[in-house]
């Protein structure tokens, strides 16, 4: 179990550099969105192509953070339910949405997005936009986006087993992100 530790905390480390490094595209978006309209407001002049990086921006933001968002254990759950069952439970729960709906799912947009963006890549495929941008690096976002997913999905794998077989804490217990319907109501209010 401890050469998939070290590997999980690989995975764990890039995913933690590369879910950091992104969050600057969101300000690199607002700007370029900023700079975009001022320069349609005061010069009337417009680009498809500032328009299309913002999406890109956009996109590898979304699609980078991905897997830090898993690996911070912040994608959406039900919560009401999920946090009526142990913290054993929840584990299981974890490691069966993983294995059985997160790679899966990934594996199979992984299958799909290898041949389309080769295809794009290939065929120099560009905006059907006048003065768009070049396509391919928009889709090869989405396929490096769900790569960073799938390793980190299988960290998680790897963390959640070794959790419960005892051979790791829980780096994240849970604590409901909700307080109970009784305890948000005012102590004025009940009475």
């Amino acid at each position: 179990m401890k050469p998939l530790l070290g590997f999980s905390r690989l995975i764990d480390a890039i995913t933690d550099r590369i879910g950091k490094a992104v969050s600057w595209l969101i300000l690199v978006a607002v700007l370029v969105s900023a700079g975009n309209a001022v320069i349609r407001k005061v010069f009337n002049m417009s680009s498809n192509a500032w328009l299309e990086a913002q999406w890109y921006l956009f996109g590898a933001a979304f699609m980078f953070a991905a897997a830090y968002t898993l690996s911070q254990n912040e994608h959406i759950r039900i919560d009401v339910v999920y946090g009526m069952f142990s913290r054993r439970v929840q584990h299981w729960i974890d490691l069966f949405g993983h294995v059985f709906f997160l790679m899966p799912f990934v594996v199979l947009m992984l299958y799909y997005l290898v041949p389309y963006v080769r295809m794009s890549y290939v065929s120099g495929e560009l905006s059907s936009s006048a003065g768009g941008l070049i396509i391919w690096p928009a889709k090869a976002i989405l396929l490096i986006g769900f790569v960073l997913l799938a390793l980190q999905g299988v960290s998680e794998i790897i963390k959640k087993i070794a959790i419960m077989t005892g051979n790791m804490d829980d780096p994240t217990p849970y604590v409901p992100a909700h307080a109970p319907l009784d305890d948000a109501v005012a102590p004025e209010a009940r009475s």
